[in-house]
């Protein structure tokens, strides 16, 4: 039986997952869709209240779909319904798990890793953050739980953007680009998103490729050339992890090629959620780099939200691909490499305060 897809919706109070999951729920997609209502946190009112009815309660809706509020466990949700879905007792193709505003989408992802229940049943395809174009600024400044909900996210959906001028919106694209360059970003208006891009964008899968915003990676050609492993000069320490090199936040700005930066008032916001690049030419000693990446992982694997790798490793001609989730991380042979192609490994870190520098000298003695 093929593993049943999973989208996990997160987003600040008010940025519009509700109007959006209504939108998937009522249109005549001909899916079978069971959502799970993840109301965790204080924010939840109606607790008290509810404590008095049932665990867990399963709505059937005029269209197929079915819905699920947890009072308990994740995880064992999941298992409930992949138990009544293999006993013919509920019918349902996918499942869209909606987060409180406040929710990390941390524990979520990873009940996916965790529980061999669970994982025999279920497979992420993406999670998807909604961004409130209007209040997001203030959000981001203050309020990690929403810096961590882009950090994690595959793709982003920019809700409100009629209520902001181009130059506020580009401004903070731009911003939500350095958290994290991995996400398409997209502007939706009141949850009219269609359905091909919110579900299978197999945002999560181990593939081989490692989408990057073009952008983004245009700020930092220029400093790399020449150099073996295309990052001694820490060509994106300033362009992208601001804290790294606070003394200059704005030197590499007014003129770095490209012209994502060309807007230097941009960068004054120093968000702990940053992500970074890295390239090299040479290729991994896998023992190595499973030995680094281990170690890494032990110490800042709560900080690290998103990893992602293609990279070229000693010994396999085919393409080696990694990725993780705070300290879960998995790996897989990919294709092989085009005899074409530059074997090149490439590698996005998206992290609350990672130590880029630490993270950069120790890969670079990971190679070959």
């Amino acid at each position: 039986m093929s593993l049943i897809p999973v989208t996990i919706l997160t987003g600040f109070l008010g940025s519009g997952k509700t109007t959006l999951l209504k939108r998937v729920l009522s249109e005549a997609h001909g899916q079978k869709i069971a959502v799970i209502e993840n109301e965790f946190g204080e924010e939840n009112i109606d607790s008290d209240i509810l404590k008095t009815e049932s665990k867990e309660q399963i709505v059937q809706m005029s269209n197929g779909c079915i819905c699920c509020t947890i009072r308990e466990d994740l995880r064992e949700t999941l298992q409930l319904l992949a138990a009544k879905r293999r006993k013919g007792l509920v019918e349902f193709d996918r499942i869209v798990i909606e987060t409180t505003g406040v929710a990390d989408p941390g524990p979520v992802a990873q009940t996916f890793f965790m529980d061999d229940e669970v994982a025999e049943s279920y497979l992420i395809d993406s999670i998807i953050t909604l961004v409130d174009a209007k209040h997001a600024g203030q959000q981001l400044d203050t309020r990690q739980e929403a810096r961590r909900q882009v950090g994690f996210a595959d793709q982003i959906f920019l809700s409100k953007t009629d209520l902001v001028s181009d130059d506020e919106q580009q401004a903070l694209i731009h911003r939500l680009k350095h958290m994290n360059p991995r996400a398409p970003i997209q502007a939706v208006h009141f949850g009219a998103v269609p359905l091909s891009q919110v579900l299978d964008l197999r945002g999560f899968n181990l593939n081989a490729k490692l989408d990057i915003d073009p952008d983004f990676l245009k700020e930092d050609d220029g400093h790399d050339h020449g150099h073996d492993h295309g990052h001694e000069h820490g060509h994106d320490d300033c362009d992208h992890d601001h804290g790294h090199c606070e003394h200059d936040a704005h030197a590499g700005h007014d003129h770095a090629p490209g012209e994502a930066c060309n807007h230097p008032h941009h960068h004054h916001h120093d968000d702990d959620v940053k992500s970074f690049v890295y390239r090299a030419d040479r290729a991994f000693d896998p023992a190595k780099l499973e030995d680094f990446l281990g170690a890494i992982v032990n110490i800042y694997g709560p900080k690290m939200l998103r990893y992602k790798g293609v990279l070229n490793m000693q010994g396999t001609e085919r393409k080696v691909i990694f990725q993780g989730v705070h300290q879960l991380m998995g790996s897989d042979l990919g294709p092989a490499w085009d005899g074409a192609e530059t074997r090149q490994s490439k590698m996005v870190f998206i992290g609350i305060d990672l130590p880029q520098d630490i993270l950069r000298s120790g890969l670079d003695q990971c190679l070959v």
